[in-house]
């Protein structure tokens, strides 16, 4: 056995001692932890799809009269301020909307879109570039929803709820087998028209809604301008008055 010395036993306990302090002060700055995770924020839910309704018609122009429910539907393109400052009055007010989406509209602005579905509104398809999908073959207009229907698909998991043909109250039967090749299987058209995108004034596009207004109607009204914007606390706060409640149109004919 060798001998240990004095100066061995000095030099082992300053060693230890080292080391001590060195595992105290890695401790202290977090040297000697694992590198903490990083959080993935859970990804967002799909959109839901659309849906069939047997017995309703492929177009679709309001909903249940028995009901006091109806449903203010949005042409979405234009200013995308117009667009958040309705969303956020709609919400304020516990109201639901249904919000048709331009397909170039949302390649400028694809925020929108989850904007639109977090806040509890339906969100659909109202082609991609807002021509007249009526003067075009069905091969092209099936392109034109198509077009849109893949944005969606590609911010939202799916290709929205709705369609809404673009530049028509109503849709003949060429846009409607495109909407079904699309996978849209009705046509969202509607039963009041605002009139907003004539901008007449607040007031007008408050009396123009509530003048038609019933059970189950769907109103169409627009993003992007002023009026709207100005008119719709006006228009919620009348459709309180009278106990009807907007909500969106999955909900209308649910």
């Amino acid at each position: 056995m060798v001998p240990v010395t004095p100066t061995d036993r000095r030099g082992a306990l300053r060693a230890g001692t080292a080391a001590a302090l060195a595992g105290a002060l890695a401790t202290a700055c977090g040297t000697d932890r694992p590198a903490p995770r990083t959080q993935r924020p859970a990804p967002a839910p799909a959109a839901p799809a659309p849906r069939h309704y047997p017995g309703r018609p492929v177009e679709i122009t309001s909903g249940p009269r028995h009901r006091p429910r109806v449903a203010l539907t949005f042409h979405g393109q234009g200013d995308p301020a117009t667009a958040h400052a309705i969303l956020d009055r709609a919400e304020r007010a516990g109201a639901r909307v249904t919000v048709l989406a331009v397909g170039d509209w949302l390649d400028h602005h694809p925020g929108l879109a989850r904007r639109v579905l977090d806040g509890g509104h339906d969100l659909g398809n109202h082609t991609q570039h807002h021509l007249d999908i009526t003067a075009m073959t069905e091969d092209r207009a099936h392109t034109e929803i198509e077009a849109c229907a893949q944005r969606l698909r590609r911010l939202t998991g799916s290709i929205g709820t709705w369609f809404r043909p673009s530049r028509t109250r109503h849709a003949g039967e060429t846009v409607r087998r495109a909407a079904r090749r699309a996978g849209y299987p009705h046509v969202l058209s509607y039963d009041v028209d605002s009139l907003d995108f004539t901008s007449p004034g607040p007031a007008a596009v408050v009396a123009n809604i509530t003048r038609e207004i019933r059970n189950g109607s769907v109103v169409s009204l627009h993003f992007g301008y002023a009026d709207t914007v100005a008119a719709l606390p006006v228009l919620l706060a009348d459709l309180d008055r009278r106990g009807l409640s907007a909500v969106t149109t999955t909900e209308l004919l649910t």
